[in-house]
This record gives C-alpha cells, sequence and structure tokens, in this order.
C-alpha cells in the first residue's frame, strides 16, 4: 500500500508539472522573437514559421519521454520518474536561455535550439504519465477528478505564468530590447525557480501501490480504451496549441501589438487553472462523460462563428473574448477526460500507457499545430483557417468521447465516506 499523501506533497507534485509546462511552452509567447534571433530568412512570415516548426520539433522528444520514462514509472514507482523528467528540462530550458544568437555563431546557434527542444520534449513527455497517475493514486474515489485534474490545473498555471512574463517583458521593454534579450529573460526565470521544483518532487512520497508485487496486466484488453484516448488527447491538444499561437497569430495576421496578444495567453491561462478544477469536481458528481462531452458540443457550433467576428473587428478586446471563451469550453471538457482516460486504464499500465498516447498525440498535433494553422493562413489567405481546423478536429473528440466507457465512482455506486484515505484504483 502507498505512503498517505498530505496537501503539500499534492502542492509539490503540482508546482513541479506547473514549472516544467512554463519551461516548456514560455517558447510559444516569443516564437516572433525567438524566430529573429535564430532564424533570420528573407520575410518576418518565414522566419517565424521557422521558429514555430522549431516549437514542433520539441514535440518529437515527447513520444520517447512518454514511453521510457512512463513504463519506468510503472515499474519503479512515479517519484523517481518525476525527478529524472525535471533535471532534463533544467539542461533544456538553461540551454536555450543561454544560446547565443545566428548573428553570433551562425548555423551552431538553429542547432543548438533544436537539441534543447528536443531535450524538454523528452521531460515533458516523462512528466505527463508518471505525474497524473501520481495525483490520481494519492485521491480517493470521491475527488479522483478533482484531483486528477490539477495535472491540466497547472498547466494553465504554467501558460498564466508564461503569459504575465511575456506581457510585463513586452509593455517595459521596447520592441528592439524585447527581440535582443528581453525574451531570455523569461527562460532564466525558468531556469532559476527549477531547483526549488526539484527539491519538492524529491520529498514525494511513493503512491505506486505494492511496488514490488505488483502484478503487470496484458495491455490488449485495454487497446480500445487507449485508442479511443489518443483521439480524445488529439483533438484536445489542437485546441490547446491552437489557443497557445494565438499570441503569434495575433501579432503576424491581425497586427495586434505584442502586449495585447500576451494577454490572451493570461487569459488562457486563467481559465485552463479554473475551469480544469471545476471539471474534476463537476465530474466526481455527475459523471465524467456529460461533463467532456457537451462542452465540446458547443464548441464545434462557436469556433468559427469566434474567428469570423475577430476577423470583422480585428482589435484587442474581441480577441481576448474569443480567448476566453474557447478556453472555458476547451479546458472545461479537457479535465474530466484526462481523469477519463487514467481511471479506465489499470494502475500496472496507467503510467506508461497514458504518457505513450498522451505523448504521442501531442507529438503529432500539438507540434504541427502552430506552423500548421500558421501555413494555412499563409496558403489560403483566410484567415479562419485555425478555426476550420480547430473545429474539425474537435467534432472528431467527440464521437470518441461519446464511446469512451463511463468510469466515474458515482456511476458505479462506490461510496463517498468508505474509501481508504490513499487508494489506487
Amino acid at each position: 500500500m502507498s505512503a498517505p499523501v498530505s496537501r503539500r506533497h499534492i502542492f509539490a507534485a503540482v508546482a513541479g508539472n506547473a514549472l516544467e509546462f512554463y519551461d516548456f511552452t514560455a517558447y510559444t509567447f516569443f516564437a516572433v522573437q525567438i524566430g529573429q534571433a535564430f532564424f533570420p530568412l528573407k520575410t518576418a512570415f518565414f522566419s517565424v514559421l521557422a521558429s514555430l516548426v522549431v516549437f514542433g520539433v520539441g514535440f518529437a522528444g515527447r513520444p520517447v519521454g512518454g514511453v521510457v520514462l512512463g513504463i519506468y514509472a510503472d515499474r519503479y514507482g512515479r517519484k523517481p520518474a518525476l525527478v529524472l523528467s525535471f533535471v532534463l528540462m533544467g539542461a533544456g530550458i538553461l540551454a536555450l536561455a543561454v544560446t547565443p544568437s545566428y548573428a553570433s555563431i551562425g548555423m551552431a546557434a538553429p542547432i543548438l535550439v533544436v537539441i534543447a527542444r528536443i531535450v524538454q520534449g523528452v521531460a515533458l513527455g516523462g512528466q505527463v504519465g508518471p505525474a497524473t497517475a501520481y495525483l490520481l493514486e494519492a485521491s480517493t474515489p470521491a475527488n479522483r477528478g478533482l484531483y486528477t485534474t490539477l495535472q491540466f490545473a497547472s498547466q494553465g498555471l504554467a501558460a498564466l505564468m508564461g503569459g504575465l512574463a511575456s506581457f510585463l517583458l513586452a509593455h517595459y521593454l521596447s520592441p528592439d530590447a524585447l527581440a535582443d534579450y528581453g525574451w531570455r529573460i523569461a527562460f532564466l526565470i525558468g531556469a532559476a525557480v527549477l531547483p526549488f521544483g526539484f527539491f519538492l518532487q524529491r520529498a514525494l512520497p511513493e503512491t505506486l501501490a505494492a511496488e514490488r508485487g505488483l502484478v503487470r496486466e496484458p495491455l490488449r484488453p485495454h487497446l480500445r480504451v487507449a485508442a479511443l484516448g489518443f483521439v480524445i488527447l488529439a483533438s484536445a491538444t489542437i485546441a490547446v496549441y491552437t489557443l497557445y499561437y494565438l499570441p503569434t497569430y495575433a501579432q503576424t495576421v491581425l497586427g495586434l501589438r505584442a502586449s495585447v496578444a500576451a494577454a490572451s495567453g493570461m487569459v488562457f491561462g486563467a481559465c485552463n487553472l479554473v475551469c480544469s478544477l471545476a471539471s474534476g469536481w463537476l465530474s466526481d458528481r455527475i459523471g465524467r462523460k456529460p461533463v467532456m462531452i457537451w462542452a465540446r458540443v458547443v464548441m464545434v457550433l462557436v469556433t468559427v462563428p469566434l474567428f469570423v467576428w475577430l476577423a470583422a473587428h480585428n482589435d484587442g478586446a474581441t480577441l481576448l473574448v474569443l480567448t476566453f471563451v474557447i478556453s472555458v469550453l476547451a479546458t472545461f471538457s479537457a479535465g474530466a477526460a484526462l481523469v477519463a482516460i487514467a481511471e479506465n486504464l489499470p494502475a500496472s499500465l496507467r503510467s506508461g500507457t497514458l504518457g505513450s498516447i498522451y505523448a504521442a498525440a501531442i507529438a503529432i498535433f500539438g507540434g504541427s499545430a502552430q506552423a500548421l494553422e500558421q501555413w494555412l493562413v499563409g496558403v489560403t489567405g483566410s484567415p479562419l483557417a485555425p478555426a476550420w481546423y480547430l473545429t474539425a478536429a474537435t467534432a472528431l473528440g467527440v464521437l470518441a468521447m461519446m464511446a469512451m466507457p463511463e468510469s466515474a465512482p458515482v456511476k458505479s455506486g462506490v461510496s463517498k465516506s468508505n474509501v481508504p484515505k490513499s487508494s489506487p484504483s
């Protein structure tokens, strides 16, 4: 039986996850400036596109981390996998922060950036499965949804921190200063805080039940859940990285100021933080499927009209309203969906399977989303291209959610009072 997990340890796990996601996603808030520093191509459009392609390259390492560290966590414990992924993330973020520009060292600069992004990808791919499994196993059946959605809520906190750093730097620095050294400050902040997160995670108790004697179940009976989970996560990640793309979209397509674009990142982060927790809390009471399905159905209906409205007005206020609405719908659904996938997998396969399908979905669809949407805008000449792509992906996600088995204990009659304090499912 795993040791009891205190709120202090839950905080440590969530804080560590938030720090890793901040370090990985801070790149997207400064894609324009990073493009200028490392990819000085003939036009600003292609410079940003190259920067977004390298952002996507970071996702190539995530399946490696998801499989290797996920399986490691299922065999030897969640804690050592979390600590190892944290060390790798620290190396990646520090390398990005101190790599000289293309003007200083030529082609070595973009090569070093690509290597750093791949290392970060391995780290984050190895973080998601163990962190989600840890939070689920630290809960009771009555609050499993709320605890598990702390995974997505911490991602929202990371986006909020990244957006705030981007907003403050864009507000107080000139465009030239922001492009020259300002964006590096955000990365150095992440590198400076990492030792704090490292020591927090080293103190975590283990939650993997019967660590030395856990019987590993065969994967075959759970392939259907894994396949549905992959589609759901692919749909969700396209939504998330479309929202991460909005600051770049606002500057390159709409021509808005960098500070206004950064504010949209803050709105997304705040919505993710609040709505993920609300999703988990409500799904503990009425079930996972109603919470995750209906928000996505509404999202299918409103995404294109919202982008039409934005294209017509082309101002910061409309951008923030669009970001708010899509963020609420996307993150409210995603929280319950993550819980459903994790609950439908046995403990002996949970970290490795969840980490693998999550990393694969993110690598293929999250890593390509921003560059693909930027390319679609350029090819079609339409500012609505991201909206149509997001709508199609959301519709496929709804179908997969409808086919996913309901897993909430409230739907199976599990008592909320007579449960162990720290009980793996």
